[in-house]
């Protein structure tokens, strides 16, 4: 189980470097070119509006806690607060997943997917609001 959430926290990760640097270039990118109407564009096959919705939902959170541990961790001292924090974090994301009706594995294989398929990553991205990605 702790292997599974370190390779959730690893995705969300990544994803989230894949999200800063794409939040970065929005401004130009958006001033270039017009977005497709919201309606026009089916869902990926396999991952349904609710699913990302509650992935993106669950994203903002997670990088939300994320910060916040990051914080607790490097202001701790003895390694066993260390790994208390840590254990603490992992519940926290897991709990943050489980709060939008998803489940690690499901999370997981969406953020992956978004990572592999250009049009899950920009359904996804249009699902996050800026706030968050900007606390990162």
């Amino acid at each position: 189980m702790q292997e599974r959430r370190m390779k959730m926290l690893t995705r969300s990760l990544s994803v989230l470097a894949v999200i800063s640097a794409w939040n970065s270039c929005v401004p130009v990118a958006n001033a270039q070119v017009e977005s497709p109407s919201p309606g026009l564009t089916a869902p990926a096959p396999g991952v349904t509006d609710q699913k990302l919705d509650a992935a993106a939902a669950a994203l903002e959170r997670v990088t939300v806690l994320q910060q916040a541990y990051r914080q607790r961790l490097a202001e701790a001292a003895a390694q066993g607060e260390k790994e208390r924090i840590v254990t603490e974090a992992n519940n926290a994301f897991t709990k943050a997943v489980a709060d939008q009706g998803l489940s690690l594995d499901e999370y997981s294989s969406i953020l992956e997917l978004a990572q592999n398929d250009p049009e899950v990553r920009g359904k996804l991205l249009q699902r996050i609001h800026p706030s968050q990605i900007d606390r990162n």
